[in-house]
C-alpha cells in the first residue's frame, strides 16, 4: 500500500510539474507580411520567447490593417495581443468611424501593454522621375495599397494638398509596389511603415528612389506629429526627410491573466536593447512614449512599470 501511494504521489508531482512548466501560447496580430510591422512582430515574438525562457510562445498572424486588429477583439478570447494606433481604440470605445455599428462593450476591455515604433509616412518615387514635391505628383501614377492606415492616410493627404483626382491610383496591393516601380508601371508608392521600412530599403537599393518631404503647412493640415527621417537612412537618400508619424501600441484585453501581461511587458523591455542592435527602429522606443497611449494599462503591465519606477500618466492607471 505504501509503495502504491508513493507511485500515485510521484505521478501527481510529475503532473503538477508538467502543468507549471507548460508553455503559454499567445496570438500576436500584426500587419501585412510586406510591412515593417510584421518584421517587428516576428522580432517581438523572438524576444518574448527569449525573455521568458520559452515559457510564453507568441504566434504572429498577418493582418490587413489596424482596423481589423481592433475589430477582432469582438470575437477573440484569451491571450490575444494586437497592434494599433491608440486613436482607433478611442474610436472603437466611442462607437465612431469604422466602429460605429459595433457594440462598444467588448472594446472597453482593451488594455495597453507597451509602445512600439510609430507609423511613419513615406512617399517614395523613382529617383529618375525628377519628382521632388507633392505638386509634381499631378498626373503621376501612385500605388498606395488597400485598406491599411497608410492607404487611407495617403489618400487623405492627396485630398488635403489639392491632388484629389489628379493622382492616378494603381489598383494593386502594396506588396507589389517595388516590382511595379522597377517595371515602371507606377511612378511611386506610399507606405506607413516605421523607418527604415523594408520595402523602401528594397526599392532604394535596387532601383534608386527619392522621398518627398512635407512642408510645415502640409504637416499642419494633416494634424499628425512631425517626424524627421535622418539623411542616409535609405541608400541614395542623402538628405533628411520631413514627414508625419502616428503612435502605435501593443494591446491585449482583460481576458489575459495579469501574470501573462506582466511577463510579456517585462520580456519586451528587457530585450529591447538587443533588438535595437539588429534593427534601428527599436532605438527610439522609450517608456516616455507611454504618454502617447490611449486606454488603461493592463494591470500586469502596470505592475511591471511600477516595479521599474516608471512615471505613469494618471489616465493609464
Amino acid at each position: 500500500m505504501t509503495r502504491l501511494m508513493g507511485v500515485f504521489t510521484l505521478a501527481a508531482l510529475l503532473a503538477c510539474s508538467s502543468f507549471v512548466h507548460a508553455e503559454t501560447r499567445v496570438t500576436y496580430k500584426s500587419a501585412k507580411t510586406s510591412s515593417s510591422y510584421y518584421q517587428m512582430a516576428v522580432q517581438i515574438a523572438e524576444a518574448i520567447k527569449l525573455g521568458t525562457k520559452g515559457e510564453i510562445i507568441a504566434t504572429v498572424e498577418e493582418s490587413q490593417g489596424s482596423v481589423q486588429n481592433v475589430k477582432e477583439v469582438m470575437v477573440r478570447t484569451g491571450n490575444y495581443v494586437f497592434t494599433t494606433p491608440p486613436a482607433l481604440i478611442r474610436l472603437a470605445q466611442q462607437s465612431k468611424g469604422k466602429f460605429a455599428s459595433d457594440n462598444p462593450a467588448k472594446y472597453m476591455n482593451v488594455r495597453s501593454l507597451f509602445p512600439i515604433p510609430s507609423l511613419t509616412m513615406h512617399f517614395v518615387v523613382r529617383a529618375d522621375s525628377g519628382i521632388k514635391t507633392f505638386e509634381e505628383l499631378d498626373g503621376k501614377r501612385m500605388l498606395i495599397g488597400k485598406g491599411s492606415f497608410g492607404a487611407r492616410e495617403a489618400a487623405k493627404y492627396f485630398t488635403l494638398f489639392g491632388l484629389d483626382g489628379k493622382v492616378k491610383l494603381a489598383n494593386a496591393e502594396l506588396g507589389s509596389a517595388v516590382q511595379a516601380l522597377k517595371n515602371r508601371q507606377i511612378d511611386g508608392f506610399a507606405t506607413s511603415g516605421s523607418y527604415p521600412a523594408p520595402n523602401v530599403v528594397e526599392a532604394a537599393a535596387g532601383i534608386g528612389v527619392n522621398l518627398i518631404s512635407l512642408s510645415s503647412e502640409q504637416i499642419k493640415l494633416t494634424k499628425r506629429t512631425e517626424l524627421l527621417i535622418p539623411a542616409g537612412t535609405y541608400p541614395g537618400v542623402d538628405y533628411p526627410v520631413t514627414t508625419t508619424s502616428l503612435p502605435v501600441v501593443a494591446y491585449a484585453t482583460t481576458d489575459m491573466a495579469d501574470e501573462i501581461a506582466y511577463q510579456l511587458t517585462k520580456a519586451f523591455w528587457q530585450q529591447k536593447e538587443k533588438m535595437a542592435q539588429n534593427n534601428a527602429w527599436w532605438g527610439g522606443v522609450s517608456t516616455a512614449m507611454l504618454a502617447n497611449v490611449y486606454g488603461k494599462l493592463h494591470p500586469g503591465a502596470l505592475r511591471y512599470y511600477q516595479e521599474m519606477g516608471v512615471e505613469i500618466p494618471a489616465a493609464l492607471r
